[in-house]
């Protein structure tokens, strides 16, 4: 049984001071460092948006961040401008060991659609290639962490869930966005309702 561990966005732009910044995002940092030792394989997601994204609310002129909009067909919130390809904001933390990271999928590439979820955008239309990846490696058994629980974290459990792949969430060490009060709660029911089983680092440490 071979095992990976999927860090989900874990950048600049995320983190305390950036544009998109999940509250308390920078406490993940040091429990997916720890816990990267007990993975044989270990892969990180990257938001990598061109300048022109449809998702950032400064290229719909009149519309302001986290107003919902239609894109090409799929419901969309806007977002202040974010990871965009090549800046500082789009690099990984660099408190993030990353020596062990064998590999980075890149997502949200296309400024058309969005891409929450690191195996594939919002409309299931294009993969990223981790599902494949995964796969060529042998891997049935994935652990998420990063951020943000409700939105980056959750699509890619779900995705990972559907595909097959015996799926866990280390819940202490993801954040969430909770744009609404219960957003991030509502994220963990629908992960559990998919069967994503739902541990904490610390225990799957102690195991």
């Amino acid at each position: 049984m071979m095992k990976a561990l999927i860090i989900v966005d874990v950048q600049n732009d995320f983190l305390p001071g950036g544009p998109l910044a999940v509250p308390d995002g920078d406490a993940v940092i040091p429990i997916v460092n720890r816990v990267q030792a007990l993975f044989p394989l270990v892969v990180a997601t990257q938001d990598w948006h061109p300048p022109d994204h449809g998702s950032f609310a400064a290229n719909h002129p009149g519309r302001r961040p986290f107003e919902q909009i239609d894109l090409n067909g799929l419901p969309q919130t806007l977002w202040p401008v974010h990871c965009v390809q090549g800046s500082t904001g789009a690099a990984l933390a660099a408190a993030l060991s990353q020596e062990r990271v064998a590999k980075v999928f890149q997502k949200g590439t296309d400024a058309g659609i969005d891409s929450y979820s690191g195996f594939f955008d919002n409309g299931h239309r294009r993969a990223t290639g981790l599902g494949e990846w995964l796969k060529d490696q042998g891997v049935t058994e994935v652990y998420v962490c990063g951020l943000a629980t409700d939105y980056c974290v959750k699509f890619t459990a779900l995705d990972a869930a559907a595909l097959g792949l015996t799926t866990y969430l280390l819940e202490d060490a993801c954040r969430g966005v909770n744009l609404m009060p219960n957003d991030v709660r509502n994220a963990l029911e629908e992960m559990r309702r998919a069967g994503v089983k739902i541990v904490t680092a610390s225990e799957t440490m102690n195991r």
